[in-house]
């Protein structure tokens, strides 16, 4: 059975909703944030990296949440979560599943830090500015006429985004997007969302 270590208040959540989603068995292994919002110690006894999501099945240890969600859809989720392996879509959706946190966390998290830190440099906000509008832009376009990222489905790649989507709604960066507050409260009101968060607490603290 997987084991799942989910840091309390973290991207990690993305991992126990696929589980849900899926209907799988696993065990969870609930780490605590310090008094400075960190991650414990006990996270880098399971992976150098020390942070959350990362999973145990038998000997193999991975991190990453993109590298996570395919592989439990691919070995254990019969590849429900994702288009056939081969077709166009396929390889649409591996773009939106790295794109997530390989170009659209950038700009997102960015302002999201600087919001919670004091705030941010005149010189810093006017470069991340034009990257953050091309990003929200992309993503509320692609939603233009589809509930989900790749159609009328949910996929990894939207259980990859949801937190992005989240930080930004938090950051008060929606504001001129409104496809993507609508698309974040359809994440939201799944069934097996709303099960992750009650099993490992809201994605973000209150507030």
């Amino acid at each position: 059975m997987i084991t799942l270590h989910h840091l309390a208040f973290s991207r990690s959540t993305r991992l126990i909703w696929l589980m849900e989603e899926l209907g799988l068995p696993y065990d969870l292994v609930r780490h605590e944030r310090d008094a400075r919002f960190k991650a414990p110690p006990a996270l880098r006894a399971i992976h150098p990296l020390g942070k959350a999501p990362v999973i145990q099945d038998g000997d193999l240890v991975l991190a990453e949440s993109a590298v996570i969600l395919t592989y439990i859809n691919d070995r254990y989720g019969e590849g429900r979560l994702a288009p056939p392996p081969g077709s166009a879509e396929h390889w649409r959706h591996e773009e939106w599943l790295h794109y997530a946190e390989s170009t659209a966390a950038f700009p997102i998290m960015t302002m999201r830090i600087g919001a919670i830190t004091g705030g941010m440099t005149d010189a810093l906000r006017a470069f991340v500015a034009p990257t953050l509008e091309a990003t929200l832009d992309h993503i509320s376009g692609r939603l233009a006429g589809r509930p989900y990222l790749m159609g009328e489905e949910l996929t990894l790649a939207d259980i990859q985004m949801c937190y992005l989507i989240e930080v930004a709604e938090r950051t008060g960066l929606l504001g001129a997007h409104p496809a993507l507050p609508a698309y974040l409260a359809r994440l939201k009101a799944r069934p097996a969302f709303q099960r992750a968060e009650g099993i490992g607490g809201p994605m973000m603290p209150p507030g």
